[in-house]
Parts: structure tokens; sequence; C-alpha cells
């Protein structure tokens, strides 16, 4: 019966080979996503003006990646990624950041004409004066902004004469939080003008009649029906909620890209064959079963990275070598609490278990540690280290699993019960002498 619990977990890890070796190829949706670094393509990096901002911050961030994400995704570009970067409280200077990768894009500004200049919209009231002699307006922010935009679309106004007929309109309407505070802003300013500037410019500049209550603006400067189809496609597009400013790009051709996976995956395949031939060589049959344990953990790791799935790039897989020698790390630990149980004189059946036993404290300490340390680099760091801390958290917990119950339901199964003699002292010590069992 004890090799039942066994062959259970050989058969998982055969389902586990078949699913990790037949979901690659084009067309597969399980197949590993590269990072910019590994795949080529280019990365912008855009710092988000949040000085304006007076409510809803992180609103007003979570607005803004989902526009930039729906205005790349509108220009056809593969698999592309948008998100936030947020600096962390201990850093000097806090800044509110936007990645943008582009998948097989390597001309920079391409890529940068691919996302446009996005139009900031907003709504500013017009300051009163006291002061007759003043030649210039000055207007008040009323907080709402582009982010607050739900759609656009242009009509022609109707009127009398040629000239009015054909006259382009914008109509812009606003959600439901949006409209609400237009409808605010309105009803409290009646009289009053309401200007609609576009990227820091008046573009109308229109007096409030009465309170809006449906939540739709018109816009109706002196545009020409080509400027009025560029805005409307524009606004569509996304009217950014906060500024951006480009702050840095990188671009990482397809060769150099190939390049650094394939030295990856070749610096992997070489890093298990050294690691394994060593437990093999010092540690015999624990050894073998560490290493078979050892290429389970592997498809383990693998499987996640797939199905989650997580974007590999050269400091993930940084990170997965890494939580290789964790995992034989928590290995050597079991074996040598077994050496000392088989050193007072226990059979080898009973010092696999004591010995189990007596590492597992030492193993979840080690293991908690090294979680603990990959989830605060995730938190705090930027995307590569993003990378590597989250590759690494599940290798960590992938090696636990493989360190812990597969080697043991495997040493359980081969060694047999009440098994002595001088036979399983040297196929379960280690180093090149045979260590007596007798205490």
């Amino acid at each position: 019966m004890r090799f039942v619990p066994a062959l259970g977990v050989l058969i998982i890890a055969g389902l586990l080979g078949w699913f990790v070796f037949t979901t690659n190829g084009a067309g597969s949706h399980f197949n590993v996503k590269l990072g910019l670094d590994l795949a080529g393509g280019t990365e912008l990096i855009y710092k988000a003006d949040t000085s304006a901002v007076t409510g809803d911050k992180q609103g007003a961030l979570a607005s803004l990646r989902d526009v930039i994400d729906r205005r790349v995704n509108l220009f056809g570009v593969a698999e592309p990624l948008v998100q936030l970067e947020h600096s962390s409280a201990v850093a000097a200077t806090q800044e509110d950041r936007l990645l943008v990768e582009l998948p097989g894009v390597t001309d920079v500004k391409a890529a940068v004409d691919a996302i446009g200049k996005t139009p900031t919209l907003e709504f500013k009231l017009a300051a009163t004066s006291t002061d007759p002699n003043a030649t210039t307006t000055s207007y008040v922010s009323t907080g709402l902004t582009g982010r607050y935009l739900k759609s656009a679309e242009l009509v022609f106004s109707s009127g009398s004469g040629a000239a009015a007929a054909s006259a382009p309109t914008v109509v812009i309407h606003f959600n439901d939080e949006g409209t609400k505070l237009f409808g605010q802003i309105t009803g409290d300013n009646v009289g009053r003008t309401l200007a609609i500037f576009l990227d820091g410019q008046p573009i109308s500049t229109p007096t409030i009649q009465e309170a809006i209550p449906g939540g739709a603006a018109t816009i109706t400067g002196q545009f020409s029906p080509t400027e009025a189809r560029d805005l409307v496609r524009n606004l569509n597009f996304g009217a950014l909620p906060v500024p951006i400013d480009l702050v840095s790009s990188n671009t990482v051709g397809p060769t150099l890209g190939s390049q650094a996976f394939h030295s990856g995956l070749f610096a992997g395949v070489i890093g298990f064959l050294l690691v394994a031939a060593f437990m093999i060589i010092w540690y015999r049959l624990a050894g073998v079963v560490a290493s078979v344990a050892l290429v389970i953990y592997m498809l383990l790791t693998v499987l996640v990275i797939k199905t989650i799935p997580i974007t590999l790039t050269a400091s993930g897989i940084a990170g997965f070598i890494l939580s290789i020698g964790m995992a034989v790390d928590a290995n050597v630990l079991i074996f040598e609490r077994m050496k000392e149980e088989l050193r007072h004189g226990k059979d080898a059946h009973e010092a696999v278990k004591t010995g189990f036993a007596r590492a597992w404290p030492a193993i979840r300490d080690g293991h908690l540690t090294m979680l603990i340390s990959s989830i605060i680099l995730f938190w705090l760091g930027t995307s590569i280290v993003q990378g590597f801390a989250l590759v690494f958290g599940f290798g960590v917990i992938a090696s636990l699993i493989s360190a812990v119950f597969v080697s043991r339901v495997f040493l359980l199964a081969v060694v047999p019960e009440k098994a002595e003699g001088g036979i399983w002292s040297f196929l379960l010590s280690s180093g090149f002498h045979i260590r007596s069992n007798k205490p």
C-alpha cells in the first residue's frame, strides 16, 4: 500500500508534463508570455502629474491606465501591457508612473505615435473680477475632467442659413458620476462662463444659461469638419484624467531578446543538471529522489507561469533558478536529519519519517522568510523587481510542496519497513564513506 501515494504523484506528474509540453506553439492560449527583454519591443515610461487632483487620486490613475490601454489596443499592438507604478513610502521622491510595454514595436517614434497625444479635457469656471481694467480672465478648476467622460459624438447644428446648418458641434456625454458633478456645477453657477479646456487651451467659453442635469455638454468652438472629427476621435479614444510626460523609453530588438531568452533557458538547464548531479553523487538514493522531486517542482512552477499567466522576464528567470536552490536546500536539511537518525540506530524507514518531521520546522521557517521577502519586493519594487519577486515567490511555494510532500512520498515508497543493514546505510548516507547505523 505504500506504493499507492507514490503512484498517484507519478500520474499527476505525468499529466503536468503532458500539459506543459503540449501547450506550446503558435495559437496556444497557454504559451509562456515573454516580457520585452526576452521577446523584443518598446517600453515607455510616463510620469503622471496628479498635483491638480483634489479628489480620488487612485481612481484618476486607474482611469488613466484604462484610457491608455484602450487607446493602445485600438492601434492594434499585440498583447500590450499598461500598468501603474507607485513609488514606495520610503522613496525620497513620490511619483506615479505609467508603464507601457509594446511587444514587437522596436521604433520608439512609432510607439509614441501609437499612443498619440491624447487630450486632457477640463471644465473651468471663469473667476469673477472687480477690476474693470482687467484684460485677462482667470479660470477656476471645477474638478470636472476627462476622467468622467463617457463618449463623444459629432453633430451638425441646424439653424438659418447655409453656414449655420453646416456648423460642426461636438456633444460629449458624462458617466453617472460626471453627470451629477456637471449638474451641480451648472446649477450653482448660472450666468457664469464655464470654459472647456483641451490640453490647457480654451476651445469654447460658453455661458451657463441653466442647470443641465442630463449629463451632456455641447462644444461649439470654431471647428472645421475635419477638426471636429479629429476631436471626437481623440475624445472617444480617451481624454486623459491627468496629464502625462514621457520620461524614458527602452527598445529591445527581437534578436537580442531571443538571445537573452535562450541564455536564461540554458543557464536554468545547466543549473538543474549540476544540482541534480551533485545530489545524486553525494546523497545517493535520496539524491535520486530529490532530483525527481525537483523535476516535479519545475513542472509545477511552469504550470503556474502558464496558467495565471505570468509574463516571464530575464529577472523572472533569475528568480526561477534561485528558487531551485531553495528546493534543494530543503532536501539537504531532510537528508542530514535522516543521517542523524540512522546514526542513532533507527532503521531506514523510521529514519525517513523522523528525518522529515525534525527538518520541517527549519524548512517552514526558511520558506516563510523567503516568501515574506518576495512579497515585500513585489510590493515596493519596480516592474523588473516585481517580475523576479513573483516568479521567486511561486517557486518557493512549489519547492515547499516538492521537498516536503513529494520527496517524502517517494522515499517512504522506496525504503521498506524494518529496512536494516549496510546497503540502506550506504544508500541513505552521504559523502564517500559509509557510516555505521549503530549508536
